[in-house]
């Protein structure tokens, strides 16, 4: 049912209650003498019927129901329910948040009763009837007030709990957004590096098939081999999917992507200065991966004619990674291979810085700000 057929039926039981209390209440009628007539009960009728219109214009139908019950009682018509409408408005308004229009209605409602009244202060029933009157007009007020700053309370806490909820959805979004970019990078990284010992090793096997084909037959071992850690490494990162193991992506896992490289063809030295400690998960995996990207870098733009060092330093505050060749350096590609090394030490509060090194060739060097896993 809607609001309005709601308010005309409000409307219409204020009138049978007003109508009926007064009827009922004749015994008393206080200052007024004039019996009730059609006259008295068209000012109740209309005074009512105004609650139909309480919010749609409840400051004009505020303004009719106390004009009616300003007439009504300056006629010096019986009992006491004629204000009721008026006292409705005036709560409607203030629940409404019109303070002031409702203050300036109990007002204009006031002033001509309590003028009518003091024509009467010789009959004690007057002076109760305008405490009555008063406690009531401010009771609809104060009342309206409440009910305004309850209704305010809860669209604020509504308000408060949908913005929660979108929050939510947009974190969510967010981490499925960081966690599929975080398995691209993954798999950029292993299958990048996989690929390139593949291909450098093809290229060999190739050139040696005729000439030396003891020597192709190592290149295309070596390939099956790097297939074989590249398929092993894909699974792995899909497991992670799964909430299956994570690939084993680490500095303890240095030692085996060296030597991956070595069977592609580059001649890689592994040095480590400082005590070695466990690293946080996050960086320990950058660490590797940066190692990795690196060494793959090597492998497309210098070839395998050239040498290099892998350095890991560890202090109490970082862990510095340097990552030196000294070969010419090609016609770089397309890739993400510096960006992704780049993103990979950001994430976990440290830097990479990539370019030509001292005695030539090519340096990468990462600082990884980290320290042991609590226990």
């Amino acid at each position: 049912m809607d609001s309005r057929k709601v308010d005309t039926l409000v409307a219409v039981g204020a009138l049978a209650a007003i109508v009926g209390g007064t009827y009922g209440n004749l015994s008393w009628t206080g200052p007024f003498e004039r019996p009730l007539d059609p006259a008295g009960l068209t000012l109740i009728t209309i005074a009512a019927l105004s609650l139909a219109f309480r919010r749609t214009s409840p400051l004009a139908a505020g303004a009719v129901a106390a004009a009616c019950a300003i007439v009504y009682y300056g006629a010096r018509y019986p009992g006491v329910f004629t204000a009721g409408p008026a006292l409705a408005a005036i709560y409607t308004l203030a629940s409404l948040g019109r303070r002031r229009a409702a203050i300036w209605l109990a007002a204009g409602l006031a002033v001509p009763v309590y003028a009518i009244m003091a024509l009467a202060a010789d009959d004690p029933a007057a002076g109760n009837w305008m405490t009555l009157l008063s406690g009531w007009l401010v009771a609809m007020v104060v009342v309206g007030e409440v009910v305004r700053a309850r209704r305010a309370y809860l669209r604020a806490v509504e308000q408060r709990a949908e913005e929660a909820e979108r929050t939510r959805e947009e974190a969510a979004l967010r981490r499925a957004g960081e966690e599929r970019l975080w398995i691209a990078q993954e798999l950029h990284d292993s299958l990048t590096h996989s690929i390139s010992v593949v291909n450098v090793q093809a290229a060999l096997a190739v050139e040696l098939f005729d000439r030396h084909p003891d020597r192709a037959r190592e290149a295309l071992a070596a390939i099956k081999e790097s297939g074989r850690e590249a398929m092993n490494e894909l699974r792995a990162s899909l497991g992670v999917l799964r909430q299956l193991e994570e690939p084993e992506a680490g500095l303890s896992g240095l030692p085996r992507l060296v030597s991956r490289a070595e069977r592609a063809g580059l001649r890689v030295s592994h040095t480590v200065v400082g005590e070695p400690y466990a690293l946080a998960a996050e960086a320990d995996r950058a660490a590797y991966r940066i190692v990795q990207e690196a060494l793959t870098n090597v492998l497309r733009h210098a070839g395998t004619a050239a040498a290099v060092t892998v350095t890991v330093e560890y202090d109490h505050a970082k862990v510095v990674l340097r990552v030196e060749n000294d070969g010419e350096p090609g016609t770089p590609g397309p890739g993400m291979g510096l960006i992704g090394m780049r993103e990979r030490a950001v994430a976990v509060g440290g830097s990479v810085t990539a370019g030509p090194g001292e005695s030539g060739g090519f340096a990468v060097r990462a600082e990884l700000p980290t320290g042991p896993v609590p226990a």
